[in-house]
């Protein structure tokens, strides 16, 4: 990071011209960034404790994950004009404020109600904070070697942010801390953040230097109606990627149609506003737009392989949450390898093929993961749990799952970094907020869309497994020696005969639904790198300069 420590500032609308910290001034955003990110994942671990402690309900208690990712995937719009119109550096600032403070309730929430809301506070102040930060090395970074690393850096949080907050969380969640009660590590997956979100915001000032603010009032109709229509998209989404609830829910189906109705009318009203709150002038420009297409398809692939592998290294290997967590720790070292690299290629190598060659390569680590079979039938499943193994323990994690976590992440650095950087190239320079926003709104709902997706296909395929292998188990349990039953029954929580039968067909079938769903995944993948190969036709020469696009038919 020596060559990005002191650099001449640009001759920009932006810049004083005097030096920069640029060094300081990236790992400040990447930081934020970083909790901004991990944030998601963090408190998935601590559940089970959070659950215990508060007396939640299984189904509140995914609200903790779900209310985190409804109020930031929705508000990020906002969040990104907010920064155009009143400053990018304040609006960064207020964000991770929000975020800090709402840390704190959320770490010494005691009741339920308290967490949740903590949650969609936390939401707020991420989309504040995370379109201004993308933005800020836009305008901070000149355009060549050095807006290059910087946005290798930040790719590399974004896609290890999720590795490590598995693992800070089972890390924590896992200290023997007492406040409350004697089982109070969970609460440093909030607390954590307030050290360091309000030092992040301290120091600003002093290493990024405030955004120009440019004339215009905010399109308060249209940010009603476009966030609105966000979160009942995303909560639509959400819910239909729950087993519980899936795509033929009442609530399921009014949030997704209430959404595309609001969204419509968003649109209507940004072509009749003179300063819409997204001016569709972003979306003109050919390369901009595959980029966000492709960043809304590559992420779904990549997200849903979190959530299915953690499940399969858990349940069917019996890995601790701990243990899942350092699973994936080769993927966040391998994304930062990878997009180092990248980021000395981009200068060389035209966009097309960098991305193009990464999502072949996460194609074929998700077919790696569609391959992995155990025994999975009635007799099998039986044998195995009475006799205190795991389904998976003949499942190599060194030969079978690391070489392919390898593989995706590789796979996902060459892909982050070279669309990260096309899709903000040669935004105007008051639409570098919102364009930040709209990038990570369609990784927000890319993910959830993937995950509802791929949900509904592993559902599918194990529900149809467990009607075939449901009667064998309960046939095999009745012959069993009823001690054995017994302790079965106490090991996995089943009240009774029947629930156990459906608990060990459920854990029997469950590799079949996730191999599947990897497979659909694999063509998630596939889309985007059509997307990516046939649609992203800039060259590395251009992505070098700052000079403004060519002005083409004017919309928004």
């Amino acid at each position: 990071m020596s060559d990005l420590t002191e650099a001449e500032a640009v001759g920009t609308p932006e810049t004083s011209g005097r030096k920069e910290h640029l060094g300081w001034a990236l790992v400040l955003i990447c930081i934020a960034q970083l909790m901004v990110v991990l944030d998601a994942t963090i408190a998935n671990i601590a559940l089970p404790f959070i659950g215990k402690d508060l007396h939640m309900s299984g189904t509140n208690l995914t609200w903790i994950v779900t209310g985190y990712s409804l109020a930031f995937g929705g508000l990020l719009l906002l969040g990104g004009r907010l920064g155009d119109l009143y400053g990018r550096r304040k609006v960064f600032m207020i964000g991770l404020s929000i975020f800090a403070v709402a840390s704190l309730l959320g770490g010494f929430a005691q009741s339920e109600a308290l967490l949740l809301g903590a949650r969609g506070i936390q939401g707020l102040g991420a989309a504040l904070a995370s379109p201004a930060a993308l933005a800020l090395i836009t305008t901070t970074f000149p355009a060549g070697p050095a807006r290059n690393r910087a946005f290798a850096v930040y790719a590399a949080m974004s896609g290890a942010g999720a590795a490590v907050g598995l693992i800070l969380g089972g890390w924590l969640t896992g200290l023997n801390v007492s406040m409350f009660n004697s089982h109070d590590g969970w609460r440093l997956t909030f607390l954590i953040n307030v050290p360091i979100g309000i030092i992040a915001a301290l120091l600003a000032p002093r290493f990024l230097r405030e955004s120009e603010s440019y004339p215009g009032q905010l399109d308060v109709p249209g940010a009603l109606a476009g966030t609105g229509g966000l979160l009942a998209v995303v909560y639509g989404l959400t819910r239909a990627g729950n087993a519980a609830y899936g795509w033929g829910d009442g609530w399921t189906i009014v949030s997704l149609i209430g959404g595309v109705v609001l969204l419509t009318m968003f649109m209507l009203v940004e072509t009749r506003v003179e300063h819409p709150l997204l001016p569709f002038r972003i979306f003109a420009n050919r390369t901009r737009a595959a980029s966000f297409a492709a960043m809304m398809l590559l992420p779904a692939a990549m997200f849903s392989m979190f959530f299915f592998l953690s499940l399969f290294i858990q349940n069917v290997m019996g890995y601790s949450p701990l243990k899942a967590g350092f699973a994936f720790l080769p993927f966040s070292i391998c994304i930062i390898i990878s997009a180092t690299i990248v980021s000395s290629l981009a200068s060389r190598i035209d966009p097309r093929f960098i991305a193009g060659v990464g999502t072949l390569m996460a194609s074929v680590a998700l077919f790696g993961f569609s391959r992995l079979s155990v025994p999975d039938s009635g007799a099998a499943v039986l044998q195995a749990v009475s006799q205190g193994q795991h389904l998976g323990s003949d499942v190599s994690y060194w030969t079978q799952i690391l070489p392919y976590v390898c593989l995706m992440a590789l796979g996902m650095g060459a892909v982050f970094v070279p669309l990260t950087l096309t899709a903000v190239h040669h935004v105007r320079s008051e639409d570098s907020g919102i364009g930040s926003g709209v990038l990570n709104t369609m990784q927000q709902i890319g993910g959830a869309l993937g995950l509802a997706i791929l949900s509904t296909v592993g559902s599918h395929f194990t529900n149809d497994h467990i009607t075939k292998i449901a009667p064998t188990i309960g046939k095999g349990l009745s012959q069993l020696d009823p001690n054995v039953t017994s302790q079965l029954m106490d090991k996995l929580g089943a009240a009774s005969p029947t629930a156990l039968t459906g608990t060990l067909a459920y854990l029997g079938s469950f590799p079949t639904g996730a191999t599947h769903a990897f497979l659909v995944g694999v063509f998630l993948m596939l889309a985007g790198s059509a997307i990516v190969w046939i649609f992203l036709d800039v060259k590395h020469e251009e992505l070098a300069t700052d000079a403004p696009e060519q002005q083409g038919v004017h919309v928004g």
